[in-house]
């Protein structure tokens, strides 16, 4: 069984002459454990798909099947329950509080839970050693460069061990250097953890990174790139 299964998904915005297909029909399947690297233009789709596979917009029309359930049939609650245990969020803009230490950051989807402050802090501090940050813990946002609250992010988003990561133009923000540091942690992620990934990225030297290249254009699969080879994952010190 697949573990994420779309079939049929539209995506209409507005009525009347003001009616956008966003999406026009999408089919398509995400096997656990899978990396893929979601682009098109801008006015694509992929966004509209995305905010869909996160659970954060419902589909016009068709199935989205999440580890066999329908997400159609799920309340909002439901859905904001399956997004808090199974699916983590990395941003372009990195969301982070910014007077707020990378630790407290990092722990807050465990504050969500209800999980003593104890076991918060131990989870946090290991998932910033996780990507190189343990040092930089007590350290707000503000006193990070932009790889430093990238990697805080990431580790924010991996501190509930979710099955699915969400990576909305992870390294957009980011140089060359600090994007291929970006890359070959959530490339770890995927091979040593085995988290599904799925990345919205312009960047073709990013998206080189994923097992497969899904492009879109208006609104449908234009075609899909299996990579050959993936980038090596570094492992020097502090990358996982």
């Amino acid at each position: 069984m697949s573990f994420i299964k779309l079939l049929n998904i539209t995506k209409v915005y507005g009525s009347g002459k003001n009616t956008f297909n966003a999406l026009k029909g999408v089919s398509l399947e995400i096997k656990q454990g899978d990396f893929i690297a979601l682009m098109g233009p801008s006015g694509s789709g992929k966004s509209s798909l995305a905010n869909i596979l996160g659970c954060l917009d419902l589909p016009s029309s068709g199935d989205y099947l999440f580890n066999g359930v329908n997400v159609a049939n799920l309340n909002a609650n439901q859905r904001a329950l399956l997004r808090r245990h199974h699916i983590g969020f990395i941003f372009q803009g990195f969301n982070l509080l910014s007077r707020t230490s990378a630790l407290e950051n990092v722990e807050l989807p465990l504050l969500y839970r209800g999980i003593p402050k104890q076991t918060r802090q131990k989870l946090a501090l290991k998932a910033l050693e996780m990507v190189g940050l343990k040092e930089w813990a007590h350290h707000s946002s503000n006193e990070l460069s932009g790889g430093q609250c990238q990697r805080v992010a990431i580790a924010r988003a991996i501190i509930t061990r979710p099955k699915f990561l969400l990576a909305d133009e992870p390294t957009g923000n980011l140089d060359t250097k600090r994007s291929i540091e970006i890359m070959e942690i959530l490339k770890t992620l995927n091979t040593k953890f085995k988290i599904t990934i799925l990345m919205v990225t312009h960047e073709n030297d990013m998206a080189k990174y994923a097992k497969t290249q899904i492009h879109f254009l208006d609104g449908n699969i234009q075609h899909i790139i299996k990579n050959r080879t993936n980038k090596k994952t570094s492992q020097k010190k502090g990358l996982i």
